[in-house]
């Protein structure tokens, strides 16, 4: 074992520091730097700063559930409740003949009802409602032909196929959806949509709405069936669910997308026995509003708008 220590190790030059030193040294001059950056960040370019537009508060990322709910902005719906409650009680009124552009008519009915009594006015305006409040979740600008004598200054009955059309045309909707339960035979089921054919008259002409109706059909259609489970019915039509008529005031007085939606045949008792369920209600209310809006927002009626 030697007892050689070993030689002395040179002194360092003036000024100059070791790695250690060195690496601090830089950081202290960095932070400085970093600090100033973010500050002017914030102060030119940043969260509220000059040129930058003030950020919601209440704004979600797209595609939070939020930010879903106001997919239907700007979007104006109109919501037709079939018949009125109070028709039973003005018969001179509704039997009165209106134009319907394809002949005349009488301006409403009182519609049909279940076995227990329960009517398609009531039916078509509870599921309106419904419809609204799923609609206006969304965004959406909601009118609502009537809302059957609940609300102040309100018809009292009808109104007239030709004033539910004029209804529609005025809010220049995007879409338009008569609610409606059928009378058919009692060993009939299933729903389906009317869409509005080729109607050229002095007081009628369909032929600009036929096209983005049927579409808005379609998607109704299958809105309501994923919904409700309801299968088209058989008696009308090819099976589709889907009816074509030149017979509706409602429909041919239209100049803004419209079909009618029958919801089931209130003649048959396990339509009728579903009808008048509300939770089957909710889940037709529910079909009703993502039709609507599969409609509104998959591009196809961005060149319908009147």
């Amino acid at each position: 074992m030697s007892n050689t220590l070993p030689p002395p190790l040179p002194d360092r030059p003036p000024g100059r520091r070791g790695p250690r030193g060195a690496v601090l040294l830089a950081l202290c001059a960095l932070v400085p730097l970093v600090l100033f950056g973010w500050l002017g960040w914030r102060v030119w370019g940043g969260d509220d700063g000059p040129g930058t537009a003030q950020r919601d508060p209440d704004a979600r990322p797209s595609g939070s559930p939020s930010a879903q709910e106001k997919e239907l902005d700007g979007r104006t719906v109109v919501l037709d409740p079939g018949h009125h409650p109070g028709n039973r009680d003005h018969a001179r009124e509704i039997n009165r003949q209106v134009d319907m552009g394809e002949g005349k008519k009488e301006c409403d009915t009182t519609g049909t009802e279940t076995e227990d009594g329960y009517a398609e006015a009531e039916f078509t305006l509870a599921l309106a409602q419904r419809v609204e409040r799923l609609l206006v979740s969304k965004g959406a600008e909601v009118v609502l032909v009537h809302s059957g004598g609940e609300k102040r200054g309100d018809v009292e009955w009808g109104p007239c196929v030709d004033e539910r059309a004029r209804i529609g045309n005025e809010a220049r909707a995007d879409a338009a959806v008569s609610l409606h339960a059928d009378g058919a035979p009692a060993d009939a089921r299933g729903f389906h949509v009317i869409l509005p054919g080729k109607v050229r008259t002095r007081g009628a002409d369909t032929r600009a709405i036929v096209a983005p109706s049927a579409r808005l059909g379609r998607e109704l259609a299958s809105g309501f069936r994923a919904a409700t489970g309801a299968r088209p019915a058989e008696y009308i039509g090819d099976g589709s669910g889907l009816d074509t008529r030149k017979d509706l005031g409602g429909l041919n007085l239209s100049r803004v997308p419209k079909v009618f939606l029958e919801c089931g045949n209130m003649r048959n008792a396990r339509d009728a026995a579903q009808l008048s369920s509300p939770a089957w209600q909710k889940r037709a209310a529910a079909g009703v509003a993502d039709g609507l809006t599969a409609y509104l927002t998959h591009g196809n009626a961005a060149g319908d708008r009147r």
